[in-house]
């Protein structure tokens, strides 16, 4: 799995001129899904989003998770997070997992955190127009793989 993490101050998802999710202050997953993730991955990022210190503190240091400020995550589906650009200029997706799986498993994470945080979701395999305002700028990768 590869996600990219943004604290936020606002984010939301626009679909065909509708707003279909919003939150205010959090954090926005952009989430991509790999072929040889499993259960594994699924828990350890899950994990590591809910308790990752990256929210300021009374003193301004990145001291606190989401969990201590009371946060909402907005999840969207990014399979483009697997692009191949090694060869051309057109990037190759074949990186990525298979739809059926990447969404089965996309939905499987996005209960997991929801066990312990308000989760909205994009749709999955939607063209959606994603708008944030990123908090800081805070913006962080985490690859499953790189543990």
């Amino acid at each position: 799995m590869k996600i990219v993490i943004q604290r936020v101050r606002k984010a939301q998802v626009v679909i065909a001129d509708k707003t279909v999710s919003a939150i205010d202050q959090g954090l926005l997953l952009l989430v991509g899904i790999g072929p040889e993730d499993g259960q594994e991955d699924l828990d350890y990022a899950a994990r590591k989003i809910v308790n990752m210190r990256i929210f300021s503190d009374a003193d301004g240091k990145m001291n606190l998770s989401i969990q201590d400020i009371k946060g909402q995550i907005l999840s969207v589906s990014q399979f483009t997070l697997f692009a191949n650009t090694k060869k051309g200029n057109r990037p190759a997706f074949t990186e990525a997992a298979h739809p059926q799986t990447a969404q089965k498993l996309y939905q499987d994470f996005n209960q997991i955190l929801s066990q312990t945080l308000p989760v909205v979701t994009g749709e999955f395999g939607a063209d959606m127009k994603v708008s944030l305002i990123n908090d800081g700028p805070v913006t962080i990768i985490l690859d499953t793989k790189n543990r």
